[in-house]
């Protein structure tokens, strides 16, 4: 395994273990705080997206913004990514942290927004692993 292999891997394991925390949320209840499994699906989406430029060795713009970091994949990679949800994923890197002019994030935000997390993620783990 490369360098840059070995990076990219240690990406998408930090994204596995957000993503399997906003689940462990959603499972629990009581422990549910929907704003923090909105951040950590979109933490989780971010961290793979990333993981495919550090795989290719390809410096990526430091931002929350999916929908830019999408953009600049190369054409064959974007289009094995669903990107249907990343605006919305997008804004929960800042609205589920702050307060702010926008509504608090309720349970069906949270089971949204780790759904295409998960979505996502899993198209990614594919191409790093086919």
């Amino acid at each position: 395994m490369s360098a840059a292999e070995a990076e990219a891997a240690r990406w998408l394991r930090f994204a596995r273990e957000d993503l399997r925390t906003a689940q462990a949320l959603l499972r629990d209840p009581e422990s549910l705080i929907p704003r923090h499994a909105c951040w950590l699906a979109q933490q989780a989406t971010e961290k793979a997206i990333k993981s495919l430029f550090v795989r290719a060795q390809i410096d990526f713009p430091r931002t929350h913004d999916l929908d830019l970091l999408w953009s600049k994949l190369p054409a064959a990679t974007r289009a094995a990514i669903p990107a249907e949800a990343l605006a919305e994923l997008s804004e929960w890197a800042v609205e589920s942290r702050y307060p702010g002019d926008w509504p608090d994030a309720d349970a069906a935000d949270a089971g949204a927004a780790v759904a295409a997390a998960a979505n996502v993620c899993a198209q990614i783990e594919f191409l790093a692993n086919p």
